[in-house]
């Protein structure tokens, strides 16, 4: 019973056995069974190796022990007679040293290999004179980089026997070939690896593998992923590994081959690709049973492996000792084992680097592979890790002068390992590139350490590879997420609850990752180089940050340049620097415990941080030319500040200070007004319903606008007809402003928080952004695919033929999947970049970003100087925000609450001169085009200012050929519900638009009637435009009897276009009925034409059910499509000259009806308005006010037909008379009472001042017209 008790109590894969018999012990001996392997931190035990003991009396039980760290034969080493020192453990490791050699594996004579041995013997490397195309190698002794369009490679190792394998690390996850070819292969600036005959490739990025031609294959790559390459010349086939999972076989039948014709690796990389070859130099991440490495490991690696494994049983020793949880109270065998642990432990290190120092090539071997599997032995993969432990190793291995290169290599493995480390839910939280970041931070704990790292050429490297982390592709989704949920889907209802699970396992695995960042970038920055002059705290991570940024200037441009940083660094470093600038961790001697972005009072900004770089595009142009145009004296030396809160006005302002708090340190609680238990849910279409389950890049933002992503296309496509006005900026002057000398000396050089707020918004433009743009498709993508899948069910619950019901199910099924597809990622991107510190930092950045900004406007000098990624990450984390679902807050308290200044920023600068990018100024107009179309962004809009005061002005101006369909999208929503029938689904215009600005802009119309010309005459050539080409692309459709996606895709968008277009112009004739009525015809005559030309194109249309479905793509309702969103505005735009021209004297109406009498083509005018009388309403119309008004346009019909009938009359007594000269050549209607000067060609006044509006040269010589005279005054 006693023995049963003592096992009970004992831990750790310790058992302690009463044993009297065994071997010399005395009765009193204890037979310890002892796991070498006692915790490897996965809860796995090994075998188990008996360890004797003796009794106090005993003279054996240093030897006993020592045949158990060696894994000696019992009675191998002689009894001890002398003290424990270095001559006896180096007797023990010679008895170890010949056991070894004695008992080691019998090498395996490879055949079927040939190698060049040019780069040493047995190197295997890339052949110099195989290369085609540019390829450099970026870091020693394999990491690729292709710098032309296309380049390949061979290795300088063929094989034609047995089975081999290679790996390939991918540090990029483009176009990519890689596998096996022979010398009969050619590369060339085209063709590379699969290209050819005896050449076979796996491509990730397309999926498919290669041999003369493509075939679908394997999975796709993500940055980070090992392929693993085989070939089996025992049965001809090759085959692919992604992380070790088995992709099947990829070609089977190769041609067989004899010594010195057989097959080669071999690489194809397109411009930029990036990837690091392994041929067996370093071991494998994935080794495959079975293949061999083509270049074989050194032959000290297994002697090296036993040496550690000696090690690591003494280090079990001496955990058994101290966590037993019975003790045995043997004090002359617990002080042996302190005895011993040094020595022992000193001699292997002694043996281990010795050995090393013989043969200096194997040290990168050694490192990569037994030196590193020990110390994640030691350390323990998951936590609670045994610090202890490792740093006994530690200070041992240190003493010898080898460990300096053998830690070089121990980081760089530990780096790789931080890229290729895959998260697994099963290991999670400890997942990923944990372990590895864990022990990273420990061992760089010590200064030794910490120095020879930082002196290193390759800390950059090393130090992104710290930073990276491997993203996860869709089979990996798939493995992290086995069961998805959705709002609205039809899954289980359990897999709501076991997707919860998972995506909180997941959001802590990232968050521990993420932890261990900051933990390594706070080492970095506490470290002080020695060096001189001496340096001060943060200086080697401001080093890394501005290095980090200029090798990434590039990136947001349309052809990168090699050697960019993985995606996963530049999103790690911004969640560090965001972490440490928002909640605050004391990284800096005396800084402030509340972050520094959540910090109120004065703010600060040094200007000298627009100056470092002169590869970033500047609001005025390039760094060089603004130095040149408008040169800053000292500006070294100038820091801007400002009172928070400066720039808003009082009744609205809202500070860290106020009473009413920002919302980033507010006490909203997102969770209260969540909708769903999962944030993935289908929402409904429309502003209202309008959320996401991830933020859409606001770069994309145009995509929430009517006219859908065509815009840019067709807007250039569209002629240009109007000049660039410029518009007053100066609205709003700043309080509390100042410019003072900067700070010098010793605050100068230390890091500040300024410079990491710069660093932070450049690595959120090239790094976060993209990420969203991506999340916003997936977000887009889902919506789609769930309509599908809800609209096949509902056919299929309609019970169809079985022929039918068979391709339901099927279309159902990829409908699914696609949807679950979508959900994975998003909910992806939602954990790893959407946690709620970061939505808290994200704001309270924007906050300071925006007031820094209207600070900096006031100052002409200080402003052009601004980075553009300033503005565009500003406007991408707004949107982001904005669109955050759960929601970060409401919509009211997200504008109320601290980013009103927002709405200033955006309504006073997206028409500014000083910002040289058209690109950038289109970005802020799109903002405002997005943000209108929402109820309370639009009251926002309202109540502010700088938006009554200054956008109705600067919207009219922005109507231009570039920028014409965001302002059409933004003049449309705060004119919603004026127009005839825009209220057809029961709402009231006060509800759905804007009567504030339908005010304003009337104002600006009426009081700058140059502006209203010109917006005037740009709409008429705008709407005209898009008719033609809609009215062209449905008669080519029509003549191909066939309706394309793209095609059916720019009609409906075109189609759309000329219906808002249509509205404005009938807001116009509804506010400004006078400019059309009155004075010249030229307006109303041009309005006239236009109409007709609509109604035209409109009726044409002999196929109405073509007409229909060349419009009609998925998911638009029948009403959207409908001729009456065209037809619509043009009764809106009748009745309101009709409504405008009656008085008394019906004289304007007579004009009126004359204009549109003296078309040229009366029959189809008429034709025209019987069609509008006879449309078909009764399904669009709700009310009978709006009948009674066709009763107008009855009556307007009959005077138009009198009026018709009197002017055939009229042309039919004029044929009997000769023609008169003085007739208009141009219209044939009007007399020609006008010249040109200096030409003297006549014209009609009407028709001359219509030309002129567009081009100011003759429309028959095509001169300069310098003036235009009355043919009278000419006479006279």
């Amino acid at each position: 019973m006693a023995e049963d008790g003592l096992l009970r109590g004992l831990s750790s894969g310790l058992a302690v056995v009463l044993n009297g018999e065994e071997g010399r012990v005395g009765s009193s001996g204890l037979a310890l069974i002892l796991n070498s392997n006692s915790d490897d931190g996965k809860g796995n035990s090994s075998n188990t190796h008996l360890l004797s003991y003796c009794d106090d009396t005993s003279h054996q039980l240093v030897e006993r022990t020592l045949e158990f760290i060696f894994d000696l034969p019992t009675n191998s080493v002689g009894s001890c007679t002398a003290t424990i020192d270095d001559n006896l453990i180096r007797s023990v490791i010679d008895e170890f040293s010949q056991h070894i050699e004695r008992t080691k594996p019998l090498p395996t004579g490879e055949d079927g290999i040939c190698i060049d041995y040019a780069h040493g013997p047995g190197v295997v490397s890339l052949e110099d004179s195989s290369i085609c195309g540019e390829i450099s190698v970026i870091k020693a002794p394999l990491l690729v980089e292709s710098l032309a369009m296309f380049s390949s490679a061979r290795a300088n190792a063929s094989v034609w026997k047995g089975k081999w394998m290679y790996e390939v690390i991918l540090e990029t996850s483009g176009i990519q070939q890689i596998g096996w070819a022979t010398l009969s292969c050619p590369f060339t600036d085209h063709k590379g690896v699969g290209d050819a005959e005896d050449s076979y490739a796996y491509d990730g990025r397309r999926v498919s593998k290669w041999n003369k031609e493509a075939e679908s294959y394997g999975q796709s790559w993500v940055v980070g992923d090992v392929i693993g390459c085989c070939i089996d010349l025992d049965h001809d086939e090759i085959s692919f590994y992604r992380n070790g999972v088995y992709l099947g076989v990829a070609f089977s039948g190769i041609r067989k081959m004899g010594p010195g014709f057989g097959y080669y690796p071999a690489i194809s990389l397109s411009q930029g690709e990036r990837c690091e070859l392994n041929f067996g130099g370093r071991p494998f991440k994935y080794p495959i049973k079975g293949y061999s490495p083509i270049q074989a490991p050194p032959s000290s690696n297994y002697f090296a492996t036993q040496l550690l494994n000696c090690l690591s049983r003494l280090l079990d020793m001496d955990r058994a000792q101290h966590h037993s949880v019975v003790k045995l109270r043997r004090p002359k065998r617990d002080l042996l084992l302190e005895k011993l642990f040094y020595p022992v432990s000193h001699g292997i290190c002694e043996k281990f680097f010795s050995m090393l120092e013989t043969n200096v090539e194997i040290t990168e071997y050694i490192g990569w592979g037994p030196l590193l599997s020990f110390m994640m032995e030691v350390f323990r993969l998951q936590a609670p890790h045994d610090y202890v432990s490792l740093d006994r190793v530690l200070d041992v291995i240190l003493e010898f002068q080898g460990s300096q290169l053998m830690f070089e290599h121990i980081l760089n493995a530990l780096s790789c390992s931080c890229k290729t480390a895959p998260i697994i839910i099963t290991e999670c939280p400890y997942s990923g590139s944990y372990s590895f970041l864990a022990l990273a931070c420990h061992i760089l704990r010590r200064e030794e350490l910490m120095i020879l790292w930082g002196s290193s050429e390759e800390f950059q490297f090393i130090f992104e590879g710290f930073l990276s982390r491997k993203s996860p592709n869709k089979q990996d989704l798939q493995c992290m997420m086995p069961s998805v949920w959705w709002s609205g889907s039809c899954e289980d209802m359990s897999n709501e609850s076991s997707m919860a699970l998972t995506t909180n396992a997941l959001s802590e695995a990232i968050s521990k990752i993420e932890e261990k960042h900051r933990d390594l970038c706070l080492l970095v920055i506490q470290f002080i180089p020695h060096s001189t002059p001496p340096q001060f705290p943060g200086s080697v991570f401001r080093t890394f940050i501005e290095n980090l940024l200029l090798k990434n200037r590039g990136a947001d441009g349309n052809l990168p340049p090699p050697g960019l940083s993985s995606n996963s660094v530049l999103v790690s470093l911004y969640t560090v620097i965001l972490h440490f600038l928002s909640e605050g961790c004391g990284w800096l001697k005396n800084s402030e415990t509340t972050g520094f972005l959540h910090r109120g009072g004065e703010q600060s900004f040094p200007l000298s941080l627009f100056m470092k770089n002169d590869h970033i595009s500047r609001l005025g142009g390039s760094l060089s030319h603004l130095l040149k145009s408008h040169p800053i004296e000292n500006q070294d030396v100038e820091v801007i500040r400002w009172e928070e809160g400066c720039v808003d006005d009082e009744h609205i302002r809202v500070t860290h200070s106020s009473e009413l708090k920002p919302c980033c340190c507010s006490s909203y609680d997102p969770e209260i007004s969540r909708n769903s238990s999962y944030p993935n849910r289908h929402t409904a279409k429309g502003p209202r319903g309008h959320c996401s389950s991830v933020p859409e890049r606001s770069a994309s933002v145009a995509a929430e606008c009517s006219a859908g992503s065509l815009n840019d296309d067709i807007a250039d496509d569209k002629p240009s007809s109007s000049d660039q006005s410029e518009s007053e900026f100066s609205y709003c002057p700043v309080r509390q402003r100042s410019i003072v000398p900067r700070e010098s000396n010793i605050s100068s050089a230390m890091l500040k928080e300024e410079e990491l707020v710069d660093a932070l918004l450049f690595l959120y433009h090239i790094g976060l952004a993209p990420n969203f743009k991506q999340a916003s498709y997936y977000m887009s993508h889902q919506s789609q695919s769930a309509s599908l899948l809800e609209e096949t069910d509902k056919q299929i619950r309609e019970r169809p033929c079985s022929e039918q019901l068979k391709r339901l199910r099927e279309a159902r099924i990829i409908h699914r999947e696609e949807v679950i597809d979508c959900v994975r990622h998003l909910t992806w991107y939602r954990i790893s970049l959407f946690s709620r510190w970061k939505q808290r930092g994200m704001f309270a950045t924007c906050m300071r970003v925006v007031q820094l900004l209207l600070v900096l406007s006031k100052v002409d000098s200080m402003f052009i100087y601004v980075p553009e990624f300033y503005i565009e990450s500003l406007v991408d984390c707004f949107h982001v925000l904005r669109k955050s679902d759960p929601p970060f807050v409401p919509s009211t308290i997200f504008i109320k609450q601290g980013l009103a200044s927002f709405v200033t920023f955006i309504v006073s600068h997206f028409n500014d001169p000083r910002i040289s990018s058209a690109d950038l100024r289109d970005l802020l107009l799109q903002s405002i085009s997005v943000l209108v179309q929402y109820k309370d962004y639009l009251v926002s809009f309202e109540n502010n200012e700088a938006a009554t005061q200054r956008m109705p002005k600067a919207l009219l101006s922005a109507f231009d050929n570039r920028s014409w369909i965001p302002v059409t999208n933004i003049l449309l929503r705060l004119c919603k519900g004026s127009g005839f029938g825009s209220s057809k689904h029961g709402e009231s215009s006060s509800s759905s638009s804007s009567v504030v600005f339908q005010g304003l802009l009337r104002e600006a119309c009426i009081n700058n009637e140059r502006l209203f010309s010109v917006f005037l005459n740009r709409l008429f050539n705008t709407l005209s435009w898009t008719m033609t080409e809609f009215s062209v692309s449905i008669r080519e459709m029509q003549e191909k009897y066939q309706v394309l996606e793209f095609q059916q895709r720019k009609c409906s968008v075109i189609f759309d276009l000329s219906c808002n277009l249509a509205r404005l112009l009938e807001f116009s004739t509804h506010e400004i009925p006078q400019a059309f009525l009155s004075g010249g015809d030229t307006n109303l005559r041009r309005l006239t034409e236009l109409i007709v030309f609509i109604l035209n194109h409109v009726t044409s249309m002999a196929d109405a059910e073509f007409f229909d479905l060349s419009l009609r793509r998925h998911g638009n309702s029948s009403e959207k499509v409908s001729r009456y969103n065209i037809l619509a505005p043009l009764v809106g735009i009748i009745l309101n000259l009709l409504d405008a021209s009656a008085e008394p004297d019906g004289s304007k109406q007579n004009a009126l009806v004359g204009v549109f009498a003296s078309m040229d083509c009366p029959d189809m005018v008429l034709c025209g308005f019987q069609y509008l009388l006879e449309y078909n309403w009764a399904g669009s119309l709700r009310g009978d006010g709006y009948y009674a008004k066709f009763g107008q346009l009855e009556n307007f019909l009959c005077l138009l037909v009198s009026r018709a009938e009197q002017q055939e009359s009229e042309k039919s007594q004029l044929e009997d008379t000769d023609a008169d000269d003085t007739t208009c050549c141009i219209c044939y209607t009007t007399e020609a009472n006008a010249k040109f000067v200096p030409c003297s060609h006549t014209s009609c006044y009407g028709c001359i001042t219509r030309h002129m509006l567009n081009c100011q040269r003759c429309f028959f010589c095509n001169a300069t017209v310098l003036d235009v005279v009355p043919m009278a005054d000419n006479i006279a």
